[in-house]
């Protein structure tokens, strides 16, 4: 399929290019011109599957469906929004000399790459690529995070490359033993027997003991990448030292994919051991993250860090909804992933630009953004009412359903989340608030930065607060459908 080799060749190109031409005056550019060809390609294939439904390609090795299609255009999409937002962000900081030619070449060349690791493993059929690309993005986004080579982020570096290097060996473990159980009933296919819809398709003959003790790999594995508790600790350094486009991408893009994976190996382990072990671990470590990330929140001074924690706090919300099982909570959880990413990464946009203006990213050297720079000010206040939850944006018809459907199937943990969600919107509040409109002195500047990408952002995320378009929500349901919903 044509679309598919331009949305893999499009990134993989664009690596190679920047490898030797990226440290040019227009190199930025040329970033964000091969992230809108990846961005075009990904709506090309997602007009395809809309068409004519679930694709197998290149001898079965890729397969595109409900589920991870929506998340390809949703990858492209925020992949080029950063892509635009960092060409203004990254010439401060060359100008400014924390950066020099030879890192922003290793910078460009990196994203496009960290794009390619994402969007092959959301595409590939096949379990062992799915673990080799998830291990693709660590290594690239350890070059990202260390970019500044200060000692902060080369500690914040290799502190996420040992954890998430522990945590993916766990998940090849867990792939290991998922070709165990799949080669005693497929027979000696080679790679060909850890193709997803081969396995899915006879997952009930599949060997329960071994799939549970593979689930619990895998989740161990993937549940680092995607920074559940108690296994996050990677996720705020990485976030604090790292340059803020990729903070935005790490919580926008690698999460969620991290969180694909795991879904993707519930599936199989549900058909094959007939019990709700899958998804009472998968509602233990959401509610673990919930409650742990909001009571870290209260002791954070660093405002990448605070959302990095923020971060954490809705990615164990979504495994939870994905735990709880059922159409309506499946949907939830879609539509959580979808409005968090959309939604953190515009925060991770304005408090980049505050952090440069302020030469700091300490939340008590930011202040009196709304008199400084009104539209960081307004953008950074907008993004932080969506991600807490209030109407009538995103975030918050997600949370609602996954509160409902929690309310019916285990009502025990409704007292629990409100009581996190609750911790966690005072925390973020409270330091966000003086940051906008506390008192300065300093003089308002004059010259306000381009946020286009922040309010495009948070326009998206505000219409899904009011109204998901029909396809969308189709897209959802089937999803739910695939996943599982019962």
């Amino acid at each position: 399929m044509i679309e598919l080799s331009f949305l893999l060749g499009i990134p993989a190109a664009g690596a190679i290019a920047l490898a030797l031409w990226g440290a040019r005056g227009d190199a930025p550019e040329m970033n964000a011109a091969f992230s809108l060809g990846t961005f075009a390609a990904a709506c090309a294939l997602t007009l395809r599957v809309i068409a004519h439904g679930p694709q197998l390609l290149w001898r079965e090795q890729f397969f595109i469906d409900a589920f991870n299609v929506f998340l390809v255009a949703l990858t492209a999409f925020v992949g080029l929004t950063t892509s635009l937002f960092s060409r203004p962000y990254m010439r401060v900081e060359v100008a400014h000399g924390r950066l020099n030619p030879g890192r922003l070449r290793l910078y460009h060349s990196m994203y496009q790459l960290f794009m390619l690791t994402m969007l092959t493993a959301l595409t590939t059929n096949n379990m062992g690529l799915l673990w080799v690309a998830m291990e693709g993005a660590t290594l690239s986004t350890v070059l990202l995070v260390t970019l500044y080579r200060t000692p902060q982020s080369l500690e914040a570096g290799w502190k996420y490359f040992i954890l998430c290097g522990v945590g993916i060996a766990q998940a090849l473990f867990g792939t290991i033993l998922l070709y165990f159980a799949a080669e005693k009933v497929l027979g000696a296919q080679g790679v060909a027997a850890l193709e997803w819809t081969r396995l899915d398709a006879v997952k009930s003959q599949l060997e329960p003991t071994v799939l549970a003790l593979a689930f619990v790999f895998l989740l161990v594995g993937y549940g680092t990448k995607a920074g559940l508790a108690p296994l996050h600790s990677w996720l705020p350094d990485a976030h604090a030292e790292g340059p803020t486009p990729i903070s935005a991408v790490l919580s926008g893009l690698l999460l969620n994919v991290a969180l694909y994976a795991v879904v993707r190996c519930k599936v199989l382990v549900e058909g094959s051991v007939h019990s709700a072990l899958p998804s009472r671990m998968l509602m233990g470590f959401g509610l673990l993250s919930v409650v742990l990330a909001s009571l870290l929140l209260f002791r954070q001074r660093d405002i990448k860090r605070l959302f990095a924690y923020s971060s954490i706090e809705h990615m164990g919300l979504a495994t939870f909804a994905f735990g709880l099982s059922g159409p309506v909570a499946t949907f939830a959880a879609l539509l959580h992933m979808t409005v968090h990413s959309l939604t953190k990464s515009s925060i991770f946009f304005t408090v980049g630009h505050a952090a440069q203006k302020a030469g700091s990213q300490l939340v008590d050297d930011i202040r009196g953004l709304i008199t400084l720079s009104p539209t960081v000010g307004w953008g950074l206040m907008m993004g932080t009412l969506a991600i807490l939850g209030l109407p009538p944006f995103g975030v918050f018809a997600s949370e609602f359903l996954i509160l409902t459907t929690a309310m019916r199937q285990q009502p025990w943990s409704i007292p629990i989340l409100l009581l996190a969600l609750g911790i966690a919107f005072a925390a973020i509040f409270r330091r966000v608030q003086p940051m906008v409109f506390g008192d300065t002195q300093a003089r308002r500047l004059p010259h306000a930065p381009a946020l286009l990408p922040v309010f495009a952002h948070l326009a998206i995320v505000l219409l899904l607060g009011l109204y998901i378009p029909p396809y969308l929500a189709d897209w959802y349901r089937a999803a739910a459908h695939l996943i599982g919903g019962r």
